[in-house]
């Protein structure tokens, strides 16, 4: 018998008329309790028309921000702050503009200038984090390019300097592909509302010339490899191809990395590994981690995850437990085989975007009770339940294969 998941009846957030921030999309969320309460904060992802940015002859841009919401009861209900974003990108398009102050005070790339897109919170080392996949420059109303005939808008902002030069900055830059971000966050100045003093923005966490890379993040502890203690990410390279195993896989897949440094992910001195392709039907397209690991046991960490087939049939979050090796990456020991969370209620169902879209961003554990946040339709925001144990118990019941032992 699969665990029982309870969902949220309505929306959890939805987009809110009137804020030109968040009108059109609500979705995607992180959340992490409080330290010193019962309380539960989220960061979400929104978007709206940007009209104040347009640039003649093209669609409105829509620049894609960070809210913040909270929650006393579990999950059950929140309250959304719309008077003003938690995290905005700058919207820069000179070159020499393109600049942030990092957490050692440097001036830097800033790769999250246009856009600032589904974060996960995650401790490493009793540090709290959130990584956002961003992009250089906002896109216009970027769904249309799922509809038929398809419409491309991500390149409307992309600014002329770009055609010139080859160095990584500029080829990401010309691109507009996504370059995961990692921010230091600041829980107490977050939700005392002193949002621009509650994010300092550490490096980019892949190198955006090499691949599109979204649904990255860290484990919350770095583990020996190699013969070196080392921070340990996962991510899902849109393009596999220059990362091992790639060649053959060929669709988005789950890969680990490993780094001594934070800021060595995003250049050659990380290494990286093959950790998971789809293998059932319902993974055929893509599968990639959707929030950040859980410890089950001493060696072992839950993985949630999702897959999607295609358009029609949309996407699927699963669970896998990885389990560490001495001295080397963690590899899949348990992996679910069942559909256990798709988009089934009539709110859940796409609008704007053609394919049914269930997408869990945010993990966390109250009480032996897995509360789980999600995007729903790609516009909104909702809430899932789970017995802890139960999961864990059912994801061991089927080995790395998925076939149950």
């Amino acid at each position: 018998m699969q665990p029982n998941f309870r969902y949220s009846t309505k929306p959890a957030i939805e987009p809110q008329a009137g804020c030109d921030w968040a009108s059109k999309m609500v979705l995607n969320p992180a959340i992490v309790k409080d330290p010193d309460s019962d309380r539960l904060h989220m960061l979400f992802r929104a978007t709206g028309p940007w009209p104040q940015k347009r640039l003649e002859g093209r669609h409105d841009p829509f620049p894609i921000f960070l809210g913040y919401a909270h929650s006393d009861d579990r999950g059950e209900t929140w309250t959304p702050d719309f008077t003003r974003p938690a995290l905005a990108p700058a919207l820069n398009l000179e070159k020499e503009d393109i600049y942030i102050t990092d957490v050692q005070g440097n001036r830097v790339r800033d790769y999250s200038n246009g856009c600032i897109e589904d974060p996960r919170i995650f401790p490493v080392e009793g540090e709290l984090y959130v990584s956002v996949a961003c992009r250089m420059f906002p896109p216009g109303p970027y769904w249309l390019a799922d509809q038929e005939p398809p419409v491309i808008t991500k390149y409307e902002y992309v600014p002329d300097w770009v055609q010139d030069g080859d160095d990584p900055f500029t080829v990401t830059a010309r691109t507009n592909d996504t370059v995961t971000v990692l921010y230091k966050l600041d829980l107490e100045k977050l939700k005392e509302g002193h949002y621009e003093e509650a994010f300092t923005y550490v490096c980019p966490l892949n190198e955006g010339h090499v691949s599109d890379n979204r649904d990255v993040f860290l484990f919350p502890e770095k583990m020996l490899i190699d013969g070196k203690l080392q921070y340990v990410m996962l991510h899902r390279p849109m393009n596999p191809v220059p990362f091992p195993g790639g060649d053959q896989v060929m669709v988005p897949s789950i890969y680990i990395a490993a780094a001594e440094r934070m800021e060595d992910f995003a250049s050659p001195k990380a290494v990286h590994k093959l950790l998971a392709t789809g293998i059932f039907d319902w993974e055929a397209n893509r599968v990639g981690a959707s929030w950040p690991p859980l410890r089950v046991s001493d060696k072992q960490w839950l993985v949630s995850y999702h897959g999607k087939k295609d358009v029609h049939f949309g996407y699927t979050q699963s669970f896998m437990i990885v389990e560490e090796r001495e001295n080397d990456f963690p590899e899949v020991v348990h992996r679910c085989p069942d559909r256990l969370m798709y988009a089934k209620q009539e709110w859940e169902m796409p609008s704007d975007y053609p394919t049914p879209c269930l997408f869990t961003t945010a993990g966390i554990v109250v009480g032996g009770e897995l509360i789980m946040a999600y995007g729903a339709a790609d516009q909104k925001v909702g809430i899932s339940w789970v017995s802890f144990d139960d999961l864990v118990q059912h994801v061991r019941k089927f080995n790395a294969e998925g076939v149950a032992g």
